[in-house]
């Protein structure tokens, strides 16, 4: 087997979680905004109980035709197709979030709070958040914001996202009620975008 038969396309700094221990088969893992699952091939190939929501009921399908491949034994209804502020699966029935290039999606600061609530609500104490998502960290001269005092901005790539900033993430990782687990870390890509890494222990 290739090592992309065996991870796919995995994210690399989640791939780096996996390697420090942080995920393990004892763990409940949600994939907030699970797309297509790109970052579920290793998990479900390994047997590791896996769940998942996604706006886009075609990427839910193609992830439950997935999980019948690889982990036919978990539940079709392990992946809904679902908002992540009006999921349906339980409070604290994961020990593992997964937010990977999802929360950048949010329209404004309320739709981003709905977003990122939701996916803390599913996170059990104790638990790991691991979220990606695009920033304004090392890129602050060359952003272009879509309103006055608005998060959502243009990026040198010509796509448009919301960004947050390390002030920001330190502010909810406070209001959560969350720990850091790995210092705030930022991969600024040139001329392109800045991807920002934010990894928490749900106390």
């Amino acid at each position: 087997m290739s090592l992309e038969q065996q991870f796919g396309a995995i994210d690399i700094y989640l791939f780096d979680q996996l390697l420090r221990g942080r995920i393990t088969l004892r763990d409940r893992v949600f994939d907030a905004g699970c797309g297509w699952g790109r970052n579920l091939i290793y998990l479900l190939r390994s047997g590791f109980d896996v769940s998942g929501v996604d706006a886009d009921p075609d990427a839910i399908e193609e992830v439950r035709s997935l999980a019948r491949q690889l982990a036919p034994s978990l539940p079709a209804q392990n992946f809904r197709a679902e908002a992540l502020d009006r999921m349906t699966f339980p409070d604290a029935c994961a020990t593992v979030v997964i937010s990977s290039a999802v929360l950048h999606f949010a329209n404004d600061d309320a739709q981003f709070d709905a977003m990122l609530q939701g996916s803390w609500r599913i996170l059990a104490s104790g638990g790991m958040f691991f979220c990606r998502l695009a920033s304004s960290i090392g890129l602050e001269d060359r952003i272009r914001p879509l309103a006055a005092g608005s998060r959502r901005s243009l990026l040198p790539d010509g796509t448009q996202r919301y960004l947050v900033d390390e002030p920001l993430l330190m502010k909810y990782t406070q209001q959560l009620g969350g720990q850091l687990l790995d210092p705030i870390k930022t991969t600024v890509v040139q001329d392109q975008r800045s991807m920002t890494t934010w990894v928490v222990r749900k106390n």
